[in-house]
């Protein structure tokens, strides 16, 4: 399991690395001169190698639902008076309310309804997205829909098939549909809010019900300052509480920046810097069957690259120098000057510029 560590720290990217795990080590190495004695330091050695060093940038989240859906009642005014539970979900065909006992379906497709379908009716993008519907849902048996953008005779037969399905008798059933039966969502929709109470009145235009997709993400806050390092396609572990890290992948990265709240992007926690600009970032993840985790703060490990074949030494090896700069100790006792490049805290690495050589060993502390 990745470490935890705290959200917005860009990983093996600095130039300068945390160095809490070698801070007696290198309080020893400033200290030490002819006229001091050294302190009494447990240590070890490591090889130095040649390696792949694995870039990535760390960020804190929160597990929730992806996307976030609003639904308006397109239909006659009247008294609500059904509605679903917070947390029920509704599939394509499903009822999302009923309003004076008549229900709103819900079928899925990225078009509003924005008209009646019937016979005769123009041409248009929201008739494909209808009669796909209907094949999908069953009620085109023997193949005579063409989805397309012309509503058809087919399409109609289709309807009455539905219209049956939900216990219409024969000669109420009309093949069309009215824009206040249907609301047309991308994704199935996981009810979080009822705007209205049963028993309250809707008008048209009303908010009824608020949701999200069905699909598990991760909502982050990017620092805009690593939005660069960060694309859509990139692969990422996910840190969960309790729990055996999870595979996920970026599927947004924010165009506008904010800064972010003290409950924004880290699991509740106020950012280190909370005038540092962010951007979200969504992560779509598919957690382990029965997990029932919701709002749980996350972290997020994105791998961004890899720098093949670079010399590699543990990060505690690596000593503050007098003046500045870094040095590590070389078995046997002597110092020497090093230029660490990029870091990677996940496995305790750094790369080594100048000053090594492949085969040395140098001293780390005793773990």
């Amino acid at each position: 399991m990745s470490r935890r560590r705290g959200a917005g720290t860009v990983l093996a990217v600095a130039v300068a690395a945390p160095l809490a795990a070698g801070v007696a080590y290198a309080a020893r190495s400033a200290s030490d001169s002819p006229d001091t004695p050294a302190a009494s330091v447990a240590t070890g050695t490591a090889e130095v190698t040649h390696g792949t060093l694995t870039e990535r940038v760390q960020v804190g989240g929160v597990l929730g639902y992806a996307g976030s859906y609003t639904v308006d009642h397109q239909g006659a005014p009247g008294v609500l008076t059904a509605a679903p539970d917070s947390g029920d979900t509704i599939g394509r065909g499903g009822v999302l309310y009923r309003v004076a006992d008549a229900p709103v379906r819900l079928l899925l497709g990225g078009v509003p309804a924005y008209r009646d379908f019937r016979y005769g009716m123009s041409d248009g993008p929201d008739v494909r997205q209808l009669e796909r519907n209907l094949v999908d849902m069953g009620f085109d048996p023997y193949h005579r829909i063409t989805v397309d953008r012309h509503f058809s005779a087919a399409t109609a037969t289709a309807i009455r098939r539905w219209e049956a399905s939900w216990g219409r008798p024969a000669y109420q059933r009309t093949g069309r549909l009215t824009q206040g039966e249907i609301v047309f969502l991308p994704t199935p929709l996981r009810v979080t809010r009822f705007q209205v109470r049963v028993g309250g009145t809707v008008g048209s235009g009303t908010t009824v019900v608020t949701g999200t997709s069905t699909s598990r993400a991760v909502t982050a806050h990017l620092d805009t300052a690593q939005r660069g390092a960060v694309h859509v396609g990139d692969q990422v572990e996910v840190a969960l509480p309790d729990a055996e890290p999870i595979r996920g992948r970026v599927t947004a990265v924010g165009e506008v920046a904010a800064a972010p709240s003290g409950d924004e992007g880290n699991g509740g926690q106020q950012p280190a810097n909370p005038d540092t600009a962010t951007v979200p970032l969504t992560i779509a993840v598919d957690l382990p069957r029965g997990s029932g985790l919701d709002q749980a703060p996350v972290t997020v490990d994105v791998v961004t690259g890899t720098r093949p074949d670079v010399l590699l030494i543990p990060i505690a090896a690596l000593l503050a120098r007098p003046g500045g700069g870094y040095q590590v100790r070389l078995t046997g006792g002597s110092a020497v000057q090093v230029e660490p490049g990029r870091f990677d805290e996940s496995t305790g690495q750094v790369e080594v510029v100048s000053g090594l050589t492949a085969g040395q060993t140098v001293e780390v502390p005793a773990s």
